[in-house]
């Protein structure tokens, strides 16, 4: 573990006296929980890319094989639970007056370590929308039925954010209100490339916030963060508690 800058105990420090706190979280932390990054060539589904079936055109045109992926996917995500990262971050929660986890994750498992006021870019896989009347949904049926309908006869497809679709104006604005408005904002578990997102510290960097990354390896943002320790977030984030 290496830190730039500031200790873990200045950190806790800063932690303890912050009044608003926001917290941006990637596939890194998930995958601490075991969930696959289906990215690269370790995220092939038969053959398949995740950026073959994740889009509009290939629901259109093959919406049972796409179905098909995302029951996968739920099936693996199911067996899965929250680790001490996730936790972490519920209890920071519990303690700061003003806080907003950012999350670019849509396995839910925020939510089962107990967060409460997220705002999830990519959705969730955990709730189906009806492509008829638009109504959105839980569904954790593990299998889910391929093809799944809506009571109105709609077809639902997942309710995540799909390549080539924009992510919602509403989500996008809370994130920048929180971003601009924070104390601290630590950014955990995500490579800092991908837009909007990886702009969301250096908002908060500008507007005089102090700015945290853990990551098992440097990114982007390294070199602007106040702080960047490296390694697990499960083993980090507890000890700022």
């Amino acid at each position: 573990m290496q830190s730039i800058k500031y200790s873990i105990q200045d950190i806790k420090e800063r932690l303890r006296n912050s009044k608003a706190v926001t917290i941006l979280t990637g596939a890194g932390i998930s995958a601490e929980s075991g969930v696959p990054i289906f990215r690269g060539k370790n995220g092939l589904w038969k053959n398949f890319r995740p950026e073959d079936l994740a889009t509009p055109e290939a629901f259109k045109r093959e919406p049972g094989l796409v179905w098909e992926w995302y029951d996968s996917r739920r099936q693996t995500l199911s067996r899965l639970k929250p680790n001490p990262g996730h936790f972490a971050i519920a209890e920071i929660e519990k303690r700061v007056k003003d806080f907003t986890l950012i999350t670019q994750n849509v396995d839910g498992l925020h939510q089962l370590a107990g967060s409460k006021n997220i705002i999830e870019l990519h959705g969730n896989i955990w709730r189906v929308r009806c492509l008829t009347c638009g109504k959105v949904a839980e569904n954790r049926d593990v299998p889910i039925k391929i093809l799944p309908f809506c009571e109105c006869g709609g077809l639902l497809r997942p309710d995540v954010v799909w390549f080539g679709e924009m992510l919602s104006d509403d989500n996008l604005t809370r994130a920048f209100v929180a971003s601009d408005n924070c104390d601290i904002m630590f950014v955990i578990g995500t490579s800092g490339v991908v837009h909007p997102a990886a702009s969301l510290a250096l908002r908060a960097k500008d507007e005089g916030a102090s700015v945290v990354e853990i990551n098992i390896e440097n990114t982007p943002l390294t070199a602007s963060a106040d702080a960047t320790f490296l390694g697990k977030a499960g083993e980090i984030l507890p000890q700022l508690l």
